[in-house]
């Protein structure tokens, strides 16, 4: 069902949809509903800047992960080396060469444990919750 509503035109637009109505063979009616469904929809201009913001709200959490993944991953690295260099004590002459093969057996597991984990898209940044990150209190070792 239609309802039916009278509409006064300026004559020029009003040559412009019959003339358009009898290029596309439709009705004057469609022709002026379709006009007015287009006005009252959102445009190209707002779908836009609809898939822009949400495009831009995605950037934005990204970069926020990122920036507490490099933030957790500095921090972590930091603490890591204080840390080793305030319990390992330096290693006399003879001992080096083996500490030095020793190391390099240990990095390599270490390596491949890392590989393992890429493979199966495991992080230990994603095991971190956010709030735990958030809330740390600071604590300067």
């Amino acid at each position: 069902m239609r309802d039916r509503m009278n509409v006064y035109f300026p004559p020029e637009l009003l040559r412009q949809i019959s003339d358009l109505a009898d290029r596309k063979k439709l009705s004057r009616s469609a022709i002026v509903e379709a006009a007015v469904a287009s006005f009252l929809s959102p445009d190209g201009t707002d779908r836009r800047e609809a898939a822009f913001t949400r495009r831009l709200d995605r950037l934005s959490r990204q970069i926020q992960r990122l920036e507490r993944d490099v933030g957790l991953t500095a921090e972590t690295l930091a603490l890591f080396i204080r840390f080793w260099l305030t319990i390992t004590p330096p290693l006399p002459n003879d001992a080096q060469a083996a500490a030095q093969a020793k190391g390099r057996e240990r990095f390599e597991g270490f390596i491949e444990a890392l590989g393992r984990r890429m493979q199966k898209g495991q992080s230990f940044l994603r095991e971190i919750p956010e709030d735990v990150v958030r809330q740390a209190p600071v604590n300067e070792t």
